[in-house]
């Protein structure tokens, strides 16, 4: 392995790296804007410019390591150079940092106050260009803030394989268009030019206008999307930001939903599904326990449902694989021996949704069938003649199919007319208000954390299933 020396430091590296990824590597800060680890090199930006004795500047990005070479990433010629860039980059690109999405987390201007601190030098108009052009229904493009760095038209032929994204004309006059035969709203991976854009030329609609960055906090999560159970961050209100006036649902509302980079499960990639997830968990929310429709405090409905499960001869689970690998151990724990117990699934693919392909999307849409089907087997729900009880856990169930003699114990999180159907409605809590983990198609764990506070009547299904267990009030 070569040696060489970055600001003094004796550093081996492998053959096969660049100056860049040496000094990432071993926690040395060179900025950059075009370069990302994940595409093909370009080398436009030149903002990667270090000193390297004996050959003077060149890009960091696009330089092999040689044995004995000695970089320089802080020389008073690389300083200079830098803030000549920043100044080449910003001749036309507006100040309008006190509207932009992107302030608080924008490398042009963490990079100007690092190493410019000046305005631009151009004492000539600013060229102007279309400053919200829709490139989909799902992102808009400011061409005034691109500065060119080609990630979002790399990622489209290198990553998603759209081929959605080009460069029209040349010079001061270029801009990033979609190509004609080859819509970008077709891409289902298409928000991720979003995140890795260094600027903010690209925005999100869902996230436009929506909130400051640094008024939110990222939570560590899983996407329930599908089996492959890509690491997400879920954005949302700092609680010492919380709104006390104007609409105070925000406080407890998902911002965005970002990638949490995972190698061993999706790199630093979600598909457009994954960032949509808010729909699915704000949707009105079940709080309140029902015996027959009718609302009772939790303690009457889980002795109720006490009662119920002691009374049955041929008992029958259905449970959850949205369910987390605490909460499916805790009902086999609990209730394994109690319940003939199948496992269902919440969720089918919505009309028109990709099924698969080879990047990320997975066939089955829930999160945890590996592990639901590693405690319970793979056998379908079924029912015999005698089957009095059904505990169903989870949505996306038919009660059309439970025999008509059985009683029904019901646990769901949102709003539906099966709550009030069931002899027994409990109301469990939703993924983004529990800690737990998920086990996907590969067998890779990983962790979600909550978000949000649950209900005062909503119960987590760990605790559930554990009082469920404990005898009925007046019975042994």
């Amino acid at each position: 392995m070569p040696e060489i020396f970055i600001n003094g430091q004796a550093i081996e590296a492998r053959e096969d790296q660049t100056v860049l990824q040496v000094a990432r590597e071993h926690g040395i800060f060179v900025p950059y804007f075009c370069w990302h680890p994940q595409l093909s090199v370009v080398g436009n930006c030149r903002m990667c410019l270090v000193e390297v004795e004996g050959r003077g500047l060149d890009i960091a990005c696009n330089m092999p390591v040689n044995a004995g070479m000695k970089v320089f990433t802080e020389s008073d010629e690389v300083k200079a150079h830098r803030k000549a860039i920043l100044q080449f980059i910003t001749l036309n690109h507006p100040v309008d940092c006190g509207i932009c999405d992107k302030a608080g987390e924008c490398m042009l201007q963490d990079y100007h106050y690092t190493y410019n601190g000046a305005a631009s030098l151009s004492l000539d108009d600013k060229v102007r260009s279309t400053k919200y052009y829709n490139l989909s229904n799902r992102i808009l493009l400011d061409n005034e803030r691109c500065i060119l760095c080609l990630r979002c038209t790399r990622f489209t032929h290198e990553v998603s394989k759209s081929m959605a994204l080009g460069v029209e004309r040349r010079g001061d006059v270029s801009n990033i268009r979609p190509v004609e035969d080859r819509p970008l709203g077709e891409d289902p991976y298409s928000d991720n030019i979003v995140d890795i854009c260094p600027v903010g030329a690209l925005q999100s609609r869902q996230f436009l206008h929506k909130a400051r960055v640094w008024y939110l906090k990222p939570t560590p999560s899983v996407c329930p999307g599908c089996e492959r159970g890509c690491t997400i961050q879920i954005w949302h209100r700092k609680p010492e930001w919380f709104l006390k006036s104007l609409d105070q649902r925000q406080n407890t509302s998902i911002a965005r939903i970002t990638p949490l980079e995972n190698p061993a499960v999706n790199g630093p990639w979600i598909c457009n599904k994954g960032r949509d997830l808010a729909r699915i968990f704000e949707r009105t929310r079940a709080d309140q326990p029902m015996l027959k429709g009718r609302p009772v405090p939790v303690a009457e409905a889980l002795d109720a449902a006490r009662r119920l499960i002691g009374a049955a001869r041929h008992p029958v689970a259905l449970v959850s694989n949205w369910g987390s690998n605490e909460e499916l151990e805790a009902f086999k724990r609990y209730l394994g021996e109690v319940f003939h117990t199948h496992v269902k699934r919440d969720w089918q693919p919505e009309e028109g949704e990709r099924i698969e392909d080879d990047l990320l999307i997975r066939p089955d849409k829930n999160p945890n069938t590996a592990k639901a089907r590693e405690l319970f087997g793979e056998h379908e729900p079924a029912y015999h003649d005698g089957t009095d009880l059904v505990l169903v856990w989870g949505e996306g169930y038919d009660f059309a199919r439970i025999p008509a003699q059985a009683k029904i114990i019901f646990l769901n999180s949102y709003l539906a007319p099966e709550n009030g159907h069931a002899d027994v409605f409990l109301a469990v809590s939703i993924q983004t208000e529990r800690a737990g983990h998920y086990t996907n198609f590969q067998g890779v764990v990983s962790a979600f954390e909550p978000c949000f506070p649950k209900g005062a009547s909503v119960l987590d299904a760990e605790v559930l299933f554990k009082a469920l267990a404990a005898p009925a009030r007046g019975h042994p």
